[in-house]
């Protein structure tokens, strides 16, 4: 038995248990109702408690809550729908903004030449390969639409209906070699015919060939229709210079020019059918 008494297990327990019962002893005097062993263990767990907490409070702030898989499929679903709606609604107002401007210089180019008579006519067919920009338009003779009638985009020249069907119509356009326009440019006045040539085409150029050897047209010069030959009226813009080529012998030169319209953005033209001094049909 003194053995059991003499043991270190023994006298730790003993003191343990001493400790408590002068712990509850002060207590009570002190009149606190917690005992030592529960504040010893907030003193041990009340760290750890209060960081548990911490965290708690913080994940409560977070945006950020968690949902199924199937509710997140549900809501990307809702938000794609609303991105292609939006897409749609976008393609629709500049659809609107390019026909406001497309009737805008219709209604200007009116103005200014009450003699025009027009068919309007929509872009239903190009070859991207065709380096001549050739155009297939869904106007024809069921419209008034006739060989040889030009074809622009606002003020600017396009080229001439070749062949014509009931419903559609085929266009050649300036960067064509079999299309010739007489020309002059606009601040030296000097006057020839704009046509171009295999090479030129496939660089989207064409030329106002035949000028003086000594021409005064420079880089940067604006090229209009003449108006001779009844085929196309006058004023109209064909582009601007932006070369002069010395021929050989020095004879003559010609003006390279970078036509004002992009024949492979056209989605809408205006053909002439009709306007003063127009070759007869």
């Amino acid at each position: 038995m003194k053995r059991f008494y003499r043991r270190t297990g023994f006298k730790i327990f003993a003191v343990v248990m001493a400790a408590l019962i002068a712990g509850s002893i002060i207590s009570v005097a002190s009149r606190n109702s917690s005992s030592p062993l529960t504040r010893v263990t907030g003193v041990v767990f009340g760290p750890a408690s209060r960081l548990a907490g911490a965290v708690t409070n913080n994940l409560k702030r977070l945006p950020v809550t968690f949902r199924s898989s199937s509710y997140l499929k549900r809501e990307n679903a809702a938000l794609q729908s609303e991105i292609d709606s939006l897409r749609e609604q976008l393609v629709d107002y500049e659809e609107v903004v390019y026909k406001n401007n497309f009737y805008k210089e219709f209604l200007e180019l009116k103005e200014e030449h009450e003699d025009y008579e027009f068919a309007e006519a929509a872009v239903i067919g190009r070859d991207s390969a065709d380096k001549f920009g050739t155009l297939t338009l869904n106007k024809g003779s069921a419209n008034g639409i006739t060989v040889n009638d030009p074809v622009i985009y606002g003020k600017y020249l396009v080229g001439v209906v070749a062949s014509v069907t009931p419903t559609q119509c085929v266009v050649n356009t300036i960067l064509n070699p079999s299309v010739n326009v007489s020309a002059y440019e606009t601040r030296t006045r000097e006057v020839s015919y704009v046509t171009t040539t295999n090479e030129l085409a496939g660089k989207g150029q064409c030329t106002l060939t035949n000028l003086p050897a000594q021409t005064a047209v420079t880089d940067g010069g604006l090229v209009c229709t003449a108006g001779v030959g009844g085929i196309y009226p006058a004023n109209l813009i064909i582009g601007t210079v932006v070369d002069i080529i010395d021929a050989t012998l020095d004879i003559s030169a010609s003006a390279v020019i970078e036509p004002g319209v992009d024949f492979s953005q056209l989605t809408d033209v205006l053909i002439i059918t009709e306007f003063n001094g127009q070759a007869k049909k």
